[in-house]
């Protein structure tokens, strides 16, 4: 157990971490006003892009801002779509900007993509797979849950080039579409950073948990 908890403890309290400094930069970037809304710049950076077909919905909740490319359309929290705030406007061309993958057939959101079902399936079999094949002593049953759970940390791995390239749209295009000026780049990169770092802790956590079942598998436990 305690081999274990070396593992996962570090990426867990990264994790903590990240979360933490979401919510604060959100809300302090929140209190930095733009002639803009989220819903407005978001719009703004689609139409510019020739995306004018790609809709933009309100829904309910806190942070759960999406892309939906199954539907071509952003759905937006409420702070995003109506605040009129740096952290509106960047979370919300965040989310433009997997618009503008999508429509460039960006590589690696592609792979995430044809990754999600394999993803939610290992995801939802791996623990099962695992805990059953310690409890029987069935190396193969242990070896198809390391796999499923390689799946997931596969989604994760290639879902950070994907989040990072959104965010580097986002910031080039709120300044060269005049909905910030240059000096306030640095507003909008504080949360796109702090957002980033989140799903930095997340992957870590899934690398170093597979790491620890490849040696559990493989070079005999927690010996």
């Amino acid at each position: 157990m305690l081999f274990y908890l070396m593992f996962v403890i570090p990426p867990f309290l990264l994790g903590l971490y990240a979360q933490r400094r979401v919510k604060t930069a959100f809300s302090q970037m929140s209190e930095v006003p733009t002639r803009m809304s989220g819903a407005q710049a978001a719009r703004t950076m689609l139409d510019n892009a020739g995306l004018n077909s790609v809709a933009i919905e309100p829904i309910q909740g806190h942070l759960g801002d999406h892309y939906d490319p199954q539907g071509k359309v952003l759905r937006l929290s409420p702070d995003v779509y109506q605040g009129h705030s740096m952290a509106a406007v960047g979370v919300a061309c965040h989310e433009a900007g997997h618009a503008l993958q999508d429509a460039g057939a960006y590589a690696p959101l592609v792979i995430r993509n044809l990754a999600v079902p394999v993803a939610n399936f290992g995801s939802k079999a791996s623990f099962g797979l695992l805990f059953g094949g310690m409890i029987f002593q069935f190396p193969a049953l242990l070896m198809l849950g390391v796999a499923c759970f390689a799946a997931v940390v596969f989604f994760q791995l290639i879902n950070l080039p994907v989040e990072f390239d959104a965010s580097n749209r986002a910031r080039r295009e709120l300044v060269a579409q005049g909905i910030i000026a240059g000096n306030e780049e640095q507003y909008v990169a504080k949360v796109l950073n702090a957002a980033a770092l989140t799903y930095v802790a997340a992957t870590l956590q899934g690398v170093m948990t597979l790491a620890y079942y490849l040696l559990m598998l493989f070079g005999g436990g927690d010996d």
